[in-house]
C-alpha cells in the first residue's frame, strides 16, 4: 500500500479526493432530495437527440479523418461504409441491419482492395 503512494504529493491527493466528492455528490444528488423533481419538458424534449449527438461526434471524424487530417482521397472504405449505412437506415429503420450494410461494404473493399 505505501508503495502506492510513493511520489505522490499531499496537493494531489487533495485533488483526488475533492473530485471524488464532487462526484458522488452531484450524481446523488436526486436521491438526496425528499420532494420529487422531474425535468422541464424542453429539457426532457433536448435529451432524446443525446444518444445521437454523442454517437456523431465519436463516429463522424473516425470517417473523415485518419491520424488527425481529413481524408484526402475517394477510394476509403470507411466513406462508402457510411453511405451504405445511412442508406439501409433510411430504408429499413433498423440499427443492426446498418451496422451489418456498412460491414458489408467496408470489409470487402479494405480487405481486397486494401482501401
Amino acid at each position: 500500500m505505501s508503495d502506492l503512494f510513493v511520489g505522490t504529493d499531499v496537493w494531489t491527493l487533495c485533488v483526488i479526493l475533492g473530485l471524488a466528492v464532487v462526484t458522488v455528490v452531484s450524481r446523488s444528488f436526486f436521491f438526496i432530495s425528499s420532494k420529487p423533481w422531474h425535468l422541464p419538458h424542453w429539457a426532457q424534449r433536448g435529451l432524446q437527440y443525446a444518444p445521437i449527438a454523442a454517437l456523431s461526434a465519436v463516429v463522424l471524424p473516425e470517417i473523415v479523418m485518419t491520424q488527425g487530417q481529413f481524408i484526402t482521397s475517394w477510394q476509403d472504405a470507411r466513406l462508402f461504409a457510411a453511405a451504405a449505412g445511412v442508406l439501409v437506415y433510411v430504408a429499413k429503420r433498423n440499427v443492426l441491419l446498418t451496422i451489418l450494410g456498412g460491414m458489408a461494404v467496408y470489409l470487402p473493399l479494405h480487405l481486397a482492395l486494401g482501401w
